[in-house]
Parts: C-alpha cells; structure tokens; sequence
C-alpha cells in the first residue's frame, strides 16, 4: 500500500507537490475552525444558561459583571444589551445593541472557513492543468519515438498524465466535503445567537413590559352659551 502510493506520487510530475502542499494548508484550517467552533459552541451555551439564569431572577447587576467579565461572543452579546437596559433605554435601542454584539461576533465565526472551497477548487485546476501539461509532453515524445512502441508508450504517458487529475481530485472532495460541515456548524452558532437574543428581550418584557401610551386626545364637551358669555349649566 505504502509503496503503490510512493509510486503513484512520484509518476504524477511535479504538480503533485503544490497540490500536497494545499491538502496539507486545508487540512490544517479545518482542524483549527473545528476546534474554535466546538469551544466557541460549548462557551457559548454555558453562558447563555448562566446568564439567563441571573436575568430570570432579576439579578441584572450581577449579569452585567458576569457578562463584562466573560470573553465569549454570547456574553459580549447579552452584556451590550444589559447595558443598555441599565440605561432606560427604549427596547429598539437593546435589540441594535444585542445586534451589533453578533455583527462583531460573525467575522470570527466565519474566519478561514471560506478558504477551504477556494483550496479545493485549485486544488482540481491544479490536477487538470497537470494531466494536460503531462499529455502534452508524452505526444511530444512520442511524434519522435519508434512506430512500434508509439501505442504502449503513449498509454503510459497519459496514464501517468492522469496521476495529476486524481490526486487534485482526492484532495478537492475532502476539503470540500469538511468545508459544509464547518459551515452548517457556523450556521447553528449564528442561529443560537438569534434564539438567545430572543429569549433574553422576552425576559426583559415580562420583566419591565413598555407602558402603552394614548396619542388620541379627546377635546372637551362644548356647552351652549346663554347668551350672556357663560355657558349654560346642564339641565338637570
């Protein structure tokens, strides 16, 4: 196995190497985002319960310092609507604020991830522009060889030509493969971001619910006048 693989490196021209070498980058990508999203993922949630915890028992003091004190998106998050709650400020000004808190929360989330699609598309242009450049070279060669050898040197060329196009293949479908997986994981982040915000401004309403105040403002009863310039007292 180790060495039908050596051999199948070493036939497959010099492309081989750039494209181990994105393999290698792409695999290391995944490995690290995979990593930050499962602890971002778990931090996340742990503070989302903690806080909601304090926020349900009215402990909005202790929720602030909490917040303030925690390094995770989600209490970032929470923590900037805290603040603004702590202000009196209207409920449209503690959504932006909740809002901007994932704004700022999403570059990290998505950070690199995009790369792997990318690695793996030059990673299958790579393996084409190999085969051709190795098809080129063996009809070159065999335009010059003898008439005898010119059918089984020509398939040896082109089989050793399409060395290229399978190993830029062998190393697309994986990254790509782990590149949906790293965005559905960034998706379900994003989304419990949302829920929580939800939650919180329904606690927040059930807590301190926005008085509903009356524009319409009713003009006073005419009276008819008596003729003397006052107004005529209601019969009785």
């Amino acid at each position: 196995m180790i060495e039908t693989t050596i051999r199948f490196f070493q036939e497959g021209g010099f492309f081989m190497y750039p494209i181990s070498i994105i393999l290698v980058v792409g695999l290391i990508i995944a490995i690290e985002r995979y990593a930050y999203l499962t602890l971002a993922k778990r931090s996340n949630r742990e503070d989302f319960n903690k806080l909601h915890k304090m926020i349900g028992g009215k402990d909005l003091k202790a929720a602030v310092k909490f917040a303030s004190q925690s390094s995770s998106a989600m209490s970032n998050m929470i923590g900037s609507g805290l603040v603004r709650l702590g202000r009196r400020q209207p409920r449209e000004e503690i959504e932006y604020a909740m809002e901007e808190g994932l704004l700022d929360a999403m570059p990290r989330l998505e950070k690199r991830t995009q790369y792997l699609a990318t690695l793996a598309n030059v990673s299958t242009l790579l393996g084409l522009l190999g085969t051709i450049i190795g098809l080129i070279a063996a009809f070159t060669a065999v335009a010059s060889a003898d008439p005898a050898q010119k059918a089984s040197l020509l398939s040896q060329s082109i089989s050793v030509a399409m060395n290229t196009t399978a190993f830029g293949l062998i190393a697309a479908i994986p990254l790509l493969l782990i590149h949906s997986v790293l965005q559905t994981k960034t998706n379900e982040i994003v989304d419990s971001f949302e829920m929580a915000g939800i939650k919180v401004m329904n606690i927040i309403s059930d807590r301190s619910p926005v008085p509903v105040v009356d524009t319409e403002k009713k003009a006073p009863a005419h009276r008819p006048s008596n003729g003397s310039g006052m107004q005529a007292a209601p019969a009785v």
